[in-house]
């Protein structure tokens, strides 16, 4: 059973980041080491040609990065981002973005997790990130 719940991130992430973004994703499961969340897509999230941008897409795989490693260790506000990759395989369309994160190593230092993105409703993977956050480190 996951440390917290997708009611609680939902919660956390709603009460802690806040401004102009657009409108935040919204966990639908979280288990260990596995979340499953879904981001609707307004116009600030588009490029031209009609596709989900890279900068969206980018911090829709940190933002589920973080929301794993709640899984393991709880609600964890200073882990932090240490490296993120992602791959661009095909554009990504669509009004809801259907983002996949799995913890693929959890140390004591760092966690890596692994990030699907496909439109929802999609079989095609439109980019796949890997995601490194520094976890903090007791004084």
């Amino acid at each position: 059973m996951s440390k917290v719940s997708a009611e609680d991130m939902n919660r956390f992430f709603r009460e802690n980041f806040k401004g102009d973004r657009g409108a935040l994703p919204d966990i639908t499961l979280a288990e260990p080491d596995h979340v499953i969340m879904e981001a609707p897509v307004g116009e600030q999230n588009i490029r031209p040609g009609g596709f989900v941008s890279g900068p969206t897409q980018m911090a829709l795989a940190d933002h589920i990065a973080y929301a794993v490693i709640f899984t393991r260790l709880g609600i964890t506000p200073m882990a932090l981002t240490s490296n993120l990759n992602i791959d661009f395989l095909r554009p990504l369309q669509g009004d809801v973005v259907s983002v996949d994160g799995k913890m693929v190593k959890l140390g004591r230092a760092l966690a890596v997790i692994s990030v699907e993105i496909k439109g929802k409703g999609s079989d095609k993977l439109s980019s796949r990130a890997t995601v490194t956050y520094a976890l903090p480190q007791p004084s």
